[in-house]
C-alpha cells in the first residue's frame, strides 16, 4: 500500500496524539538533561514536592487544564511551559504531515513513509528541546546537536531530499561559518568566544539535514529574526537580561567552591575560571549574553517545513535581478 493511498485524516488522527505525548516527555528532557539527570529513569515526578505523577494526570494538555495548572498532589505551580511543549510537540506532527510527507513520491510505502515523519518528528522535538533549554540555560547539549546531525547524516537515503556527500558537506561548512569566524578569530581577537560552539554544532545539525543551502539559511535567518527580536526587547524593556537560572548556577557553584577544599576546591575554582556563564556579564549591551539558539532553531524548522519552497523562490529572485 502507498503513503498517498492512505486519507490525511488518518494520518493526522495517528501523528497528533503521537506528537502530544513526545512533547509531555520533551518537559522531561528540558528539566534533566541540562541538570545531568537520566531522562528515562524515574517516571515523571511533581517538581514542587517529588511525588510520582500517575498517569492519569499526566495527559497531555488535558491534565494541565483541568487541574488548572496546579499539582494535584501538593498544588505546587505549574508553568505554562509545559502544556505549551506538549501543544508544540503536536502542532510539529501536524506540520510534517502536512508540509514534509506530500514531498515524498507517489509510489512511497506506507512504511517508508512512516519512517520519514519518524525521522522528522525527531528533529523536530530535539529542536523544540534545544531551544527551551537554550532560554533558560544558555546551553545548547551535545546530546541533541551532535545526536541531531549524526541522525541527519544517516538518514539520508530514506529522506532522500539531500545525498549523503552534501550532507557531510553542509555539517561541516555549518560547522565552521560559526566556529571560524566567532570562536577560533573572535577569541585570539578579545580573549573570549564571540559565540558558543552550540551554535556551530546547531549549524551542523542543520547541515547535516539540509545541505550547506539550509545550513546558510539557518544562520542569515536566524541572525536576521535574532536581531529583531532582540531590538525589540531592548525596546520594550530597556535592557536585556539574562535567564534566572545562570544566577542560581552561579550560586551553587560558589557555595561548593566555599565548602570545598584541598585539590577538589582548586578544581571548582578552575572550573569557575574556564567557564565564562560563571562569571557576571559585564555592563554594556555589548556584553549581554543572548541565546542564539532559539532563533537558528526557528529557522531550522521554517526550512525543515518551507525549504523547496524557500529554494525555489530565491532562485526565482535571482534570475529576476
Amino acid at each position: 500500500m502507498f503513503l498517498s493511498e492512505v486519507p490525511k485524516s488518518l494520518l493526522l488522527a495517528f501523528a497528533i496524539p503521537l506528537g502530544l505525548v513526545f512533547g509531555s516527555f520533551l518537559n522531561v528532557v528540558i528539566y534533566r538533561l541540562p541538570r545531568g539527570e537520566n531522562i528515562a529513569y524515574p517516571g515523571s515526578a511533581c517538581p514542587g514536592c517529588g511525588a510520582p505523577i500517575p498517569a492519569y494526570h499526566n495527559i497531555p494538555v488535558l491534565s494541565w487544564l483541568v487541574l488548572r495548572g496546579k499539582a494535584s498532589c501538593c498544588g505546587a505551580r505549574i508553568g505554562a511551559r509545559y502544556p505549551l511543549v506538549e501543544l508544540l510537540g503536536g502542532l510539529a506532527a501536524f506540520a510534517i504531515v502536512e508540509a514534509v510527507l506530500p514531498r515524498l513520491a507517489d509510489d512511497t510505502s506506507v512504511l517508508l513513509g512512516v519512517l520519514v515523519f519518524a525521522l522528522h518528528l525527531a528533529l523536530s522535538l530535539g529542536l523544540i528541546a534545544a531551544a527551551f533549554i537554550d532560554l533558560e540555560h544558555l546551553f545548547l547539549p551535545d546530546e541533541i546537536t551532535l545526536g541531531g546531525a549524526a541522525l541527519g547524516l544517516l538518514s539520508t537515503w530514506p529522506r532522500d531530499d539531500v545525498s549523503w556527500t552534501d550532507s557531510l558537506l553542509g555539517a561541516a561548512i555549518g560547522f565552521a561559518i560559526i566556529w571560524v569566524p566567532f570562536d577560533l578569530v573572535y577569541r585570539r581577537l578579545r580573549g573570549r568566544p564571540g559565540m558558543g560552539l552550540g551554535d556551530a554544532k546547531l549549524l551542523l545539525l542543520a547541515g547535516a539535514w539540509f545541505g550547506w543551502p539550509g545550513a546558510l539559511f539557518v544562520l542569515f535567518a536566524g541572525a536576521t529574526q535574532g536581531t529583531l527580536v532582540t531590538l525589540a526587547l531592548l525596546v520594550s524593556q530597556g535592557q536585556l537580561k539574562e535567564p534566572p537560572a545562570l544566577a542560581e548556577q552561579r550560586e551553587e557553584l560558589q557555595r561548593a567552591i566555599d565548602e570545598a577544599e584541598g585539590e577538589e576546591r582548586e578544581a571548582l575554582l578552575r572550573e569557575q575560571a574556564a567557564d565564562p556563564l560563571a562569571q557576571e556579564a559585564e555592563a554594556g549591551l555589548g556584553q549581554a549574553r543572548i541565546a542564539f539558539g532559539p532563533f537558528l532553531v526557528l529557522a531550522c524548522l521554517e526550512y525543515q517545513l518551507f525549504g523547496p519552497w524557500i529554494t525555489s523562490t530565491y532562485h526565482a529572485w535571482m534570475m529576476g535581478l
